[in-house]
């Protein structure tokens, strides 16, 4: 489709692994085009990232762009060997999270490289969303909202899954954030949770711009 393209950022050497970003804006809205300088941190610590657009809603389904994401990860991952790290904002934290469910759209060997995930501001239950004026575009039925939220599915094995929100966030944001950790930590993933200080749903994606920033530093671990 259109949209179906992505930006690949490379270091002056040889990549150690690969970093995709997913851009958020509740699967309605924004590209690739409004990320590019985050990923100036993960570049300056020698990682390749790339920034995949999808088709928005309401010209796809929600469940039409985690298999566009799968297809773009595939992509980026032919593109550039080693580990491979995934962070999204809002609903892009949602995209990569459902990267690593157990029914991920990933090929097996993809999913085993793997190391690491970041789910900025995630929405990982979409029920509530059915009751919201936005899904007149999502259209999200009971169904599909309960197939796509990760925190009703169970994580691959091995998932290793950070949950980052701004602790100025509005509340909901909040609450979805703990929400998955705290799910899928029973179900065998290793999960941390943060609440950054002084941070909203807009501020704090800008630590992955920063080679130093705490962000940066737990998505490159592992």
């Amino acid at each position: 489709a259109p949209r179906n393209r992505l930006d690949l950022f490379l270091p002056d050497d040889a990549p150690k692994g690969l970093v995709v970003f997913v851009h958020g804006g509740f699967w309605l809205r924004l590209d690739k085009s409004f990320w590019s300088h985050l990923a100036a941190g993960p570049l300056a610590h020698g990682h390749a990232v790339a920034m995949p657009s999808y088709t928005l809603c309401p010209d796809i389904r929600v469940g039409g762009i985690v298999g566009e994401i799968g297809q773009a990860v595939e992509a980026a991952a032919g593109m550039v060997g080693g580990p491979v790290r995934l962070t999204g904002h809002s609903a892009g934290g949602h995209l990569v999270t459902r990267m690593i469910c157990a029914d991920s759209p990933l090929a097996e060997e993809t999913r085993r490289r793997i190391v690491n995930t970041v789910s900025i501001s995630g929405v990982h239950d979409l029920r509530p969303l059915m009751k919201t004026q936005m899904n007149k575009s999502l259209r999200l039925d009971m169904d599909q909202a309960r197939a796509q939220s990760p925190a009703l599915l169970e994580p691959l094995p091995g998932a290793r899954l950070a949950c980052w929100v701004g602790a100025a966030e509005r509340s909901e944001f909040v609450r979805q954030n703990a929400l998955l950790a705290n799910v899928w930590t029973g179900l065998g993933a290793q999960t941390l949770v943060v609440e950054e200080p002084d941070r909203h749903h807009f501020t704090v994606i800008d630590g992955l711009a920063d080679p130093g920033h705490a962000l940066t530093r737990t998505l490159l671990t592992g």
